[in-house]
């Protein structure tokens, strides 16, 4: 009997019976609430990652006028709510996410204003771009926030927030609530309305402890994530600046030419400070142009100080301190800095794709 291919994709006779039988297999299909692999084979495998998010830049010169307008309408209200917007990727439509897996929000805290404690399983961290004068407390340790410092609020750890000065202050919040949502895994309680502490001490107790290179207390830490909640600007600025010295002087210290990064680490076993968040700084020297890079899982960038060219898929966009970017999974992406040297401070999925056994990575043609 002569075959032939039907609207549905499989091979039929030209038997009329047949093509009713086989539209009545399909209306079975739909009623069982089942459906054919060969009528989605396109859509299930795509022959790259095919992200819904797209390369977006967020300025700050737009994000803190807006914060800052907040600030005078919108009361900080009792433990969940925090005065934190959001910056929603337009490619993501109905939902309040950056990239499919990461949430970035701008959060704005007034002269002498609290946000009370709550905690959640979602990995979070706080950057801060600009600013000093708020501590945060992690489980009653209090962590003073500082301009280029990166606080950790690991998951299901209760954190509170309070402004000491008479002026406001505004900070990045980093985020997995996407991936979580998308697990079924949300937890989520409310803490105390009072303010576990308001000491304001210089060093908080986690890096009285756990803030010596290469020492640790012989204790059992609480949480199997780092028990270090605040990884200092100082430290940073001096190993990007010393990798960029040790290479000028000859030696194998940076990625690639004139780029300089670290990673910052779980000081108890070297992986990544938080689990499914990985968190970076870069610094890339004046006149330097990265290498283009194509990662799986998606990343969000914030410039720290300097300026220079992003270029992220098909887009690219002149950016100074302040601004983000999302790259979406499998983006190329290239940053030009310009005369002076460029910091950047990136965020990740990468623990996530690693530890699922679907991390991969192209730099210029090579993939590893």
């Amino acid at each position: 009997m002569t075959q032939t291919q039907t609207a549905h994709g499989a091979p039929n006779s030209l038997d009329g019976d047949a093509d009713a039988e086989l539209d009545q297999l399909y209306a079975d299909f739909a009623a069982a609430d089942m459906t054919p692999l060969w009528t989605q084979r396109d859509d299930l495998m795509p022959t790259t990652p095919q992200p819904a998010a797209i390369p977006t830049l967020w300025r700050w010169s737009t994000l803190l006028p807006l914060a800052e307008r907040s600030g005078a309408l919108v009361p900080v209200g009792r433990g969940g709510e925090r005065r934190a917007i959001a910056l929603a990727n337009p490619g993501i439509k109905g939902q309040p996410y950056t990239t499919a897996t990461l949430w970035t929000a701008i959060q704005y805290l007034g002269p002498r204003e609290t946000a009370t404690a709550h905690r959640h399983v979602q990995a979070a961290f706080r950057f801060v771009v600009e600013g000093a004068g708020v501590w945060t407390n992690v489980e009653g340790d209090a962590v003073a926030m500082t301009r280029g410092d990166l606080l950790l609020t690991p998951g299901w750890h209760f954190h509170e927030h309070h402004n000491t000065t008479d002026h406001p202050m505004a900070w990045i919040d980093g985020l997995d609530i996407p991936l979580v949502d998308q697990l079924d895994a949300g937890f989520f309680e409310l803490g105390s309305n009072q303010l576990a502490t308001t000491a304001t001490p210089e060093r908080s107790q986690g890096e009285r402890l756990w803030g010596h290179p290469g020492l640790s207390p012989l204790i059992e830490p609480e949480r199997d994530s780092s028990p270090l909640m605040a990884y200092r600007w100082e430290h940073t600025d001096a190993a990007l600046r010393e990798q960029l010295a040790l290479e000028a002087e000859g030696g194998r210290a940076t990625p690639e030419p004139g780029h300089a990064a670290v990673r910052f680490t779980n000081p108890l076993d070297g992986r990544d400070a938080l689990r499914t968040i990985r968190t970076e700084m870069h610094r890339i020297r004046g006149g330097t142009t990265t290498a283009v890079v194509r990662t799986v899982g998606s990343a969000v960038w914030q410039v720290f100080e300097g300026s220079g060219t992003v270029r992220v898929g098909d887009q690219t966009w002149e950016a100074g301190a302040g601004d983000l970017f999302a790259v979406p999974s499998w983006a190329p992406v290239s940053i030009t800095a310009e005369d002076r040297h460029l910091d950047l401070f990136r965020f990740s999925d990468e623990p996530v794709y690693a530890a699922l056994g679907l991390a991969r990575r192209c730099v210029e043609g090579t993939q590893r």
